[in-house]
């Protein structure tokens, strides 16, 4: 498995893999990442959201399996996006070899990383709140995705 920077030519297999788990957990439904007007680019926005970055996690052939990336949202404050694991993959230890790059990448411009989920992704409650994620009462006043009902966030300092 080789962890790398999105590239242009891994938008369309990480617009795939990310509608394909949203569709299968049923929530391929608005207010979620399903309907974001930038998942067909993501390469795109991430390069012109600075600072920031999106990692893929590519298998022995090539294909993308993973991906996890975070943005500015709030000053001090990123957002941790779309961490997801094809199914074939999953139970891996690709989830947590995404966190700590992003983790790891995020720290150098931000104080705090936030996320936001929904209460039925259960394995990805249990990774969030391994690395230190705690609740929130609220969503930040920046959030975007008003399906998502659990907001999260860590101290990066």
């Amino acid at each position: 498995m080789k962890i790398r920077p999105i590239e242009e030519k891994d938008n369309t297999a990480v617009y795939q893999l990310i509608r394909a788990v949203l569709k299968s957990e049923h929530l391929d439904i608005p207010g979620t990442a399903y309907f974001d007007e930038n998942l067909k680019q993501l390469s795109h926005f991430y390069a012109t959201h600075q600072p920031a970055d999106y990692f893929v996690i590519e298998n022995e052939a090539g294909e993308i399996v993973g991906g996890a990336g975070f943005v500015p949202i709030s000053t001090g404050i990123c957002e941790l996006q779309k961490l997801y694991i094809d199914q074939n993959y999953r139970k891996k230890g690709l989830s947590k070899l995404l966190m700590n790059q992003v983790l790891s990448a995020a720290k150098k411009d931000y104080q705090a990383i936030y996320l936001e989920t929904h209460h039925d992704l259960k394995s990805a409650l249990m990774l969030y709140e391994r690395y230190g994620f705690e609740q929130r009462l609220a969503p930040l006043p920046e959030s975007e995705h008003a399906t998502m009902d659990v907001w999260m966030i860590k101290n990066l300092t």
